[in-house]
């Protein structure tokens, strides 16, 4: 089964104007992602989705494969939906999400994730990892917790599970990674947003609040997205170090 990863790539950033662009170690952000998605072995094509031609032409000049999309998504997930539209991907075809700021995202976790989808009959998936307890109230650390199938129950920034009586409970910190067949991506887009997901502000919850599963797998990665000048200087120091 075909499996294709789209990067969702929009230039506005609130926190971190021109994150993609940012060029510091060498190259743009953006292609650091692209390098990351296609270590994963289970991937045949990988495509920027986004909203700026100047990004397009980051990545196609180095040999990379870009398309635009609309300026107007409030949402990866809905970006994904055009740009899957745009590829005339079959609706089986397994579309994996990786975030546009997420450059240091294991292959091996790309491949986790589409195994998920493979070995099942599920249409959406997701991964996530353990968080330490002390980090649990940030709400910028999205929780999750699971039934014992290892489907989501919940998504929130609050502390969930709340450990009432102190006796340690333990805390999944979801990763911002996705999967989906291409056709669930198309129907799920379409779909108005939910009052939880506007709530939390997590578009997964769409899914989760019109009676989808979410499956997860949880892998072990303490790696994390770039949204702050502080996280791109601590990865471009990582690159450094690492090419020293």
């Amino acid at each position: 089964m075909s499996a294709i990863v789209i990067i969702p790539a929009r230039y506005s950033s609130s926190r971190l104007p021109g994150k993609p662009l940012l060029a510091e170690t060498g190259k743009p952000l953006i292609l650091h992602v692209v390098d990351a998605a296609r270590r994963a072995k289970r991937v045949e094509r990988v495509v920027v989705a986004t909203d700026d031609s100047r990004i397009v032409d980051a990545v196609t000049s180095a040999g990379g494969e870009a398309i635009m999309t609309r300026e107007d998504h409030t949402c990866g997930t809905d970006r994904l939906a055009e740009a899957a539209e745009t590829l005339s991907l079959p609706e089986d075809a397994i579309v994996v999400n990786v975030q546009g700021d997420e450059p240091e995202m294991p292959g091996e976790c790309i491949d986790r994730l589409i195994e998920l989808l493979e070995g099942s009959d599920a249409e959406m998936a997701t991964l996530a990892t353990n968080l330490p307890a002390g980090e649990a109230s940030d709400p910028n650390n999205v929780k999750v917790v699971l039934d014992v199938g290892g489907k989501a129950l919940y998504f929130s920034r609050a502390a969930i599970p709340c450990d009432r009586d102190g006796g340690g409970a333990e805390y999944l910190l979801h990763l911002g990674i996705y999967a989906y067949r291409a056709g669930f991506l198309k129907r799920l887009a379409a779909t108005d947003s939910t009052p939880l997901e506007m709530a939390e502000k997590l578009e997964q919850l769409r899914a989760l609040e019109n009676g989808h599963s979410i499956f997860v797998a949880v892998v072990d990665y303490d790696g994390a997205g770039i949204d702050t000048p502080r996280d791109y200087a601590a990865f471009v120091a990582r690159v450094r170090a690492t090419h020293a």
